[in-house]
């Protein structure tokens, strides 16, 4: 027996806040790498992460991890691009302008996503979520703006590619997902962000215990949850996707505080409560309201 769609959108829900918990990692386990750095982070991650996601196709797919890449065609590719990009824009974007500049960036990632929905799909953005959605960009505002300069615009402009990147690619997912899977754009993406930064990531320097805390990025930060993100997808709309996402920028500090003894700032604690007050409110007051995303009857889905 199926679920209703709003047990679909409930579980989907916590699918996708559960992805935002693994993404959030990256931060305190970076911090514990001996000699890798910059680039060489992004180009061993891309790539243990193309092993990961290449495994588990060769699971599903007994065997042959490439079918289903090949099944995608271009709606595949496309997706992969955009995973590309934001794979490497934020690590690219992070060399160019400050962390601060670089979040507060990301931050409109959830109106982006709500406008491009809009545009392409006709979502409707309710007002709770409409008011969450400018809560959660002025509370990461806050959480960073002792940070933020005018230095480093360039890193900003290339941060922007990042939420841009994955506005496009949740409505791509949204629109296509249902009659191709699209998962395997992951592999594609991870691909090519190992191959823009290749050049830049040599001569490699990880130790071998880099390599392993780098083999769990790949595995468990990025690979797992941007294969169940894709899952996820389908029973949200697009803004709501992108609002939940924003867990990873709250969660984060409070890992590196925890392992790795980073202070924690007390604008971080105040944004944080109220990003995290934006997502209860949307999630406690809108989900009667909220139109929700019809479910595509996909074995491979959450049902």
């Amino acid at each position: 027996m199926f679920p209703t769609p709003q047990a679909a959108h409930r579980r989907a829900a916590f699918l996708l806040a559960f992805c935002a918990l693994l993404w959030s990692i990256a931060g305190v386990v970076t911090r514990q790498l001996e000699r890798a750095d910059g680039f060489e982070v992004t180009f061993w991650r891309g790539l243990f992460c193309a092993i990961a996601v290449l495994a588990i196709l060769g699971w599903q797919q007994r065997g042959n991890p490439f079918a289903p890449v090949r099944a995608m065609g271009w709606p595949g590719l496309f997706s992969g691009a955009m995973w590309g990009v934001m794979f490497t824009c934020f690590m690219l974007a992070l060399t160019r302008t400050s962390v601060a500049n670089t979040l507060l960036v990301m931050s409109v990632s959830p109106l982006l996503a709500a406008l491009l929905g809009r545009a392409v799909l006709g979502t409707r953005v309710s007002a709770v979520t409409a008011i969450a959605i400018v809560m959660a960009g002025l509370g990461i505002g806050w959480m960073v703006h002792e940070g933020v300069s005018t230095e480093g615009l360039v890193g900003m402009a290339i941060a922007l590619a990042v939420p841009v990147a994955a506005a496009i690619n949740i409505v791509t997912l949204k629109r296509i997902h249902a009659e191709v899977d699209l998962a395997p754009a992951v592999l594609v993406g991870a691909i090519l962000c190992c191959m823009a930064t290749a050049p830049l990531a040599w001569p490699l320097e990880a130790s071998s215990r880099d390599l392993a805390l780098l083999a769990l990025l790949g595995t468990v930060q990025l690979a797992i949850p941007c294969f169940l993100m894709i899952r996820a997808v389908r029973h949200l709309a697009p803004h709501e996707v992108a609002l939940i996402a924003l867990l990873e920028v709250v969660l984060g500090p409070i890992w590196a505080w925890l392992g790795a003894d980073e202070a924690m700032p007390a604008a971080t604690i105040q944004g944080g409560l109220v990003v995290l007050a934006a997502l209860a409110g949307d999630t406690l007051f809108a989900r009667r309201t909220r139109p929700l995303a019809a479910p595509a009857t996909d074995p491979a889905g959450l049902h």
